[in-house]
């Protein structure tokens, strides 16, 4: 899968927090001829930690990026902008638990949008066409993302509360992974439930926060 427009052995970089999965993409990259993996890792700090300290020539062609982390802090739309007008390809590796957020980084510049519920065939074929300067995205994740623009728009750390409560974590669990504090993760669902209920959509308890975010796509049924 070799070609001319970008150099064989070009470099890849991988962020991603779920260990089997960041293994098994490292193996993916490590059994491509045509590809060498340089970093791995599981937040984009980490990785824009990394690449600061690294000389030029062996910083990476492309990015793997997974948006949003469990624990630590998920990737901001205006860094992956950042990255991508300083010449470094990203491909997002995403289970579209933010359908906003994967509509952020695609205007920041992303080059291929890649479903966790894809082959692994697709990730390849994402990094390959990004690297041949493409765009890449299947046509049902583009339906996705153009859908629903009627629902209630959560900020970041709105979506990100909200995934991580209707996931089965407490208010202080949510509080941690986030790293703010108890009160301020009271408030983000309580603007969740208000702007819900304003919509139409009456939300009062942990239970209704859950199927909401089941039924707008945020977490898997």
């Amino acid at each position: 899968m070799t070609n001319a427009r970008y150099p064989r052995h070009a470099r890849i970089a991988v962020v991603e927090d779920h260990l089997l999965q960041r293994t098994r993409v490292e193996q993916l990259v490590a059994e491509d001829v045509d590809l060498e993996l340089v970093f791995s890792g599981t937040t984009l700090p980490l990785f824009m930690a990394w690449v600061r300290e690294v000389p030029r020539e062996n910083r990476p062609h492309l990015l793997v990026l997974d948006l949003q982390v469990d624990r630590g802090p998920s990737a901001q739309p205006e860094v992956v902008a950042t990255l991508v007008q300083g010449g470094l390809k990203v491909v997002v590796l995403s289970a579209l638990a933010s359908v906003p957020v994967v509509r952020a980084v695609i205007r920041a510049g992303v080059s291929a949008i890649v479903g966790k519920r894809d082959s692994e065939e697709a990730i390849l074929e994402a990094v390959h066409a990004a690297l041949r300067g493409e765009q890449w995205m299947t046509e049902e994740l583009a339906a996705v993302i153009a859908s629903d623009p009627d629902r209630p728009t959560l900020s970041g750390q709105e979506e990100r509360a909200l995934i991580l409560y209707a996931s089965g974590m407490t208010i202080a669990d949510v509080a941690e992974a986030m790293g703010i504090g108890w009160e301020t993760t009271r408030q983000y669902l309580d603007r969740i439930k208000t702007k819900y209920t304003a919509a139409g959509i009456p939300v009062k308890s942990k239970l209704d926060l859950g199927r909401i975010a089941v039924a707008d796509g945020y977490i898997e049924g």
